[in-house]
């Protein structure tokens, strides 16, 4: 994968898993074959999507005694790679080591909410999904908040995701796990005052050309 190309690496020097878990968490950066490599920058959309998504999935999730962490959870999806999802959700009964700065264990569901920016779009929709495949995630889902659509991907048997649900509106349930719902309007209403910068900047411009 042509992954170097399209992410700055932020430290020259070869880093190991264990190294990488071990900076301290304002350090930014994920590891892509023994480098440190930029992360993508997060959006106060980006932001309000993702605090949207952990709010509905650990409320699902606790009472059946899962677990859902935020974008500073790191994963070791290979001997040489680790990633940072914006939100993953451990099943109920998984058994995670509370004092390990870094998980080696598949969550059962990864998020990643899109950017505008075109080697972000390639990193989660290309890269990192090859990457959670490989490692075991069982559902991939990518939110774009831009488009208003979640698509929701599944491991197929083959070792690969397939794409098993695309959807703008209404109430999402998820098949294979019981009772989670994503009421998909009620996320776009959530975060619809964070659009409107986009309609100020073009009235601005609209009046700057009238001038």
């Amino acid at each position: 994968m042509g992954s170097r190309a399209t992410a700055e690496i932020l430290h020259p020097e070869p880093m190991t898993l264990e190294q990488w878990a071990d900076m301290d968490e304002d350090e930014p950066g994920e590891l892509l074959d023994g480098r440190l490599v930029e992360e993508e920058v997060p959006t106060t959309l980006h932001e309000a999507v993702v605090s949207w998504l952990i709010e509905v999935l650990r409320r699902w999730a606790r009472p059946r005694g899962g677990w859902v962490f935020g974008s500073e959870h790191k994963l070791g999806v290979s001997a040489r790679r680790g990633r940072k999802p914006d939100v993953c959700m451990y099943a109920p009964g998984t058994r995670l080591r509370g004092r390990d700065a870094l998980s080696r264990i598949p969550p059962t569901v990864v998020v990643e909410v899109l950017s505008r920016r075109p080697r972000d779009v390639r990193r989660d929709r290309m890269e990192k999904a090859i990457e959670y495949a490989r490692f075991g995630v069982r559902w991939y889902w990518l939110v774009d908040p831009d488009a208003q659509l979640v698509e929701i991907c599944q491991l197929g048997p083959d070792g690969h995701y397939v794409q098993v649900l695309p959807a703008s509106e209404g109430m999402l349930r998820i098949a294979g796990l019981e009772g989670l719902e994503l009421d998909l309007d009620a996320l776009w209403l959530d975060v619809a005052p964070l659009l409107d910068d986009e309609d100020d900047d073009q009235a601005a411009e609209a009046e700057r050309d009238e001038a």
